[in-house]
């Protein structure tokens, strides 16, 4: 049985909300925040963890360096390709899993942004996700994460929620805390458009603590914690989590 994260309806959901116009465009931003945060050189080497539709990918292309992308999804893949190729810039796009992607030594930096850690049933995966991104790594290089972190959660948690996901869809969300703040457990239910689909399934949460701790254990020399790739403190008015770690 494949993981909820290896259903393609999921992705074709999220597609629309993942490639508005409000999404390209903080990307756009976010882009240029982690290259400051993680100081990347000219022409620098990056990987895109679970880049999906190539948002940041393309960002940085468009910068001068030099992206890979890496994601489990394909159709997500053919899309920033095409994107890719309007933008007028060269990426290169990899269907695979950050489970099993490793290339040696081969970045100057690794990003996996907005929230796509903890998508695995065993802790030990997550680890093995981390040494994989270590492996990647130059001597020196960096590799941010970027996600919900456990103590913001808490902070702003509401259990049920709705936005638009396209015109006449809406994306219903209904989550719950596991006892001891290990996962979130989640049911998501589009509808409208004369269809409903729904589908349940559980992420890992960390907290900034706790991440950095596990990174170290996978081999990162040093670690950093920020409230946002804009490099802002992690305290009580952070609204995302950002663990930086340096090989």
């Amino acid at each position: 049985m494949n993981d909820w994260h290896d259903n393609p309806e999921i992705w074709a959901e999220l597609y629309p909300i993942l490639t508005s116009a409000s999404a390209i465009e903080s990307a756009a931003n976010e882009a240029k925040q982690v290259a400051t945060l993680l100081s990347l050189p000219e022409k620098a080497r990056v990987l895109d963890l679970c880049c999906g539709p190539g948002r940041h990918s393309i960002a940085l292309a468009g910068m001068g360096h030099w992206v890979t992308g890496v994601d489990a999804t394909l159709p997500y893949l053919e899309d920033a390709r095409k994107r890719a190729v309007e933008a007028g810039v060269a990426i290169e796009l990899i269907h695979d899993s950050m489970l099993t992607f490793r290339r040696e030594a081969a970045f100057d930096a690794v990003i996996n942004l907005f929230t796509s850690f903890g998508y695995f049933t065993s802790r030990e995966d997550d680890r093995r996700a981390l040494q994989n991104m270590h492996a990647c790594l130059k001597p020196g290089g960096r590799a941010a994460i970027e996600m919900m972190g456990k103590e913001v959660l808490s902070r702003i948690y509401v259990q049920r929620r709705w936005q638009e996901s396209r015109s006449g869809r809406f994306w219903l969300m209904e989550s719950a805390v596991t006892a001891g703040w290990d996962l979130v457990s989640n049911r998501w239910v589009f509808a409208g458009g004369g269809e409903t689909k729904e589908f349940t399934f559980s992420h890992r949460i960390y907290a900034g603590t706790e991440l950095a701790d596990m990174m170290r254990s996978a081999g990162f020399a040093q670690t950093s914690i920020f409230g946002g790739l804009d490099g802002t403190p992690y305290d009580q008015n952070a609204m995302r989590l950002v663990v930086v770690g340096r090989k």
